[in-house]
């Protein structure tokens, strides 16, 4: 499967979908609103401007579309859901193209703004929703008769395991998994003969993310029985990737709770684990906030860094900033940017956590840190994409190595970018020792569960009380 080709495939369709319409409607405007406005036939004429403003209609819808996260999971859309959203975005766009572009238009009655404006909508969603169900039908087509499928990985090994794979095969429709293999849980438990037969023994729990990475696994089913439902927790921590779609057999509790939602007719009864965090519009949004505060500190407020760099310089003895590897989004390493607060030589006997009346904090580095000015560098980090304003505090490999021994679901925390303030850093402070971070971490955990713009909002002003208030440390 081609993911790029199919994406371009969607934006070809969607352009040539706002062209046609912006076209069709531009000769509209032309042959019937403004020769009612002006008692005579005023003639199409496609020049310079029309096209200047065909390129500005066509790069509105695309960001638009980007916006509201259109192209994601391009291979799994279902048509009617699509249908909906395209509608929706239709109505949203048409609208507020309405306000920009038609509003000051001289017009014969007011009865033509509504005319232009239902002419504008049926027009681009009837052309942009029929090409995006073909492509979308072709898809559904090509993935219900075994043409095209998600490499799919089994967690589990009995009896449970064996007949999912036997409803899901026997499926006359195909639901799109292409089975790689599948994985025992525990030893003890051993593994059905029949399954085996059927699909490779790949390995055991602890191989999970070797396999993933090997076999380019798109889905894991877990299949397990209820005397190994000790593992979910361990299953799931290793399956923590972003990109992957996770599923679980459900027992009929979980399905009397609601907890079984429909998204086939034709295939099994699965749970999907969501690793949306937050609407792809809200991410979007929450990007670009991040990139436009960022662009605002590091420029209108460069005079503070070069005071700032100035003071540091002048308190003591090395370097202005303080640069070291973090771990962030999806476990990937960075480099965090801070300016020093401590004495160059803090950490010859190796890393350790910063305490109230450390001796390894320089006396303007204590200032700093109290109106949190050590870690403004941080917005070129978050202007370059590798942390963002608002999220969990990025950690070194050493601390987090010990975390995870104690805490798994630490893991947890990468499922986002980490940010320059968090609710844990709001609620509890920073850390001073392992333990402390632990106690921290159910803060970030629940700020991840409940992501919103709304939220982050909220401990952007708590985080301004502390600067405010030199309540830092």
């Amino acid at each position: 499967m081609n993911k790029k080709l199919q994406v371009l495939k969607y934006i070809f369709a969607d352009v040539f979908s706002a062209t046609i319409a912006w076209t069709l409607f531009y000769s509209f405007r032309k042959l019937y609103i403004e020769s009612e406005k002006y008692g005579k036939s005023v003639p199409v004429i496609f020049d310079s401007h029309f096209y200047r403003g065909l390129l500005i209609i066509s790069v509105f819808w695309l960001f638009l579309y980007i916006l509201t996260g259109t192209y994601k999971n391009i291979y799994r859309k279902s048509r009617l859901r699509e249908v909906g959203q395209t509608l929706l975005i239709s109505v949203i766009g048409v609208i507020i193209l309405f306000f920009i572009l038609l509003l000051d238009d001289q017009i014969q009655s007011y009865k033509n703004y509504y005319q232009s404006i239902l002419t504008l909508f049926f027009l681009h969603f009837g052309f942009t929703a029929t090409l995006r169900f073909i492509l979308s039908s072709i898809t559904n087509y090509r993935i219900h008769n075994r043409i095209m499928g998600f490499n799919t990985l089994l967690v589990g090994s009995n009896k449970n395991a064996l007949n999912l794979y036997t409803e899901m095969q026997s499926q006359v429709k195909s639901s799109g998994n292409r089975f790689i293999g599948f994985v025992h849980v525990d030893n003890k438990n051993g593994y059905s003969q029949e399954l085996i037969k059927n699909i490779p023994h790949l390995g055991e729990l602890n191989d999970l993310k070797k396999l993933i990475d090997q076999h380019d696994i798109e889905e894991v089913i877990i299949a397990i029985e209820s005397f190994e439902h000790d593992n979910i927790g361990k299953i799931v921590n290793e399956l923590d990737n972003g990109k992957l779609i996770i599923k679980v057999i459900p027992d009929m509790y979980d399905i009397l709770s609601g907890s079984v939602k429909m998204t086939s007719i034709f295939g099994a009864a699965l749970i999907e684990i969501s690793r949306e965090i937050m609407p792809a519009w809200e991410q979007s949004l929450k990007r670009i906030f991040d990139i436009c505060v960022s662009i605002f500190v590091l420029t209108l407020f460069s005079w503070v860094y070069i005071i700032v760099a100035i003071a540091v310089k002048l308190n003591s003895k090395g370097p202005i900033f303080y640069s070291h590897e973090r771990i962030g989004w999806h476990g990937k390493p960075f480099m965090i940017h801070k300016f020093r607060s401590m004495y160059t030589d803090a950490e010859k006997m190796g890393p350790a956590l910063s305490s109230k009346h450390d001796p390894r904090i320089t006396p303007l580095g204590r200032f700093l840190r109290k109106v949190r000015l050590d870690e403004i560098p941080q917005f070129y980090n978050v202007l370059i994409g590798e942390m963002s304003i608002v999220g969990p505090r990025p950690e070194r490999q050493f601390f987090i190595d010990q975390i995870v021994q104690k805490a798994p679901h630490y893991k947890h925390l990468h499922k986002v970018r980490p940010g320059i303030t968090s609710w844990g850093q709001v609620k509890y402070g920073y850390a001073e020792n392992v333990d402390e971070m632990i106690a921290r971490l159910k803060y970030d955990i629940i700020y991840i569960e409940n992501m919103s713009l709304g939220i982050d909002l909220k401990i952007l002003i708590y985080t301004a009380l502390i600067v405010v208030q030199g309540r830092g440390k």
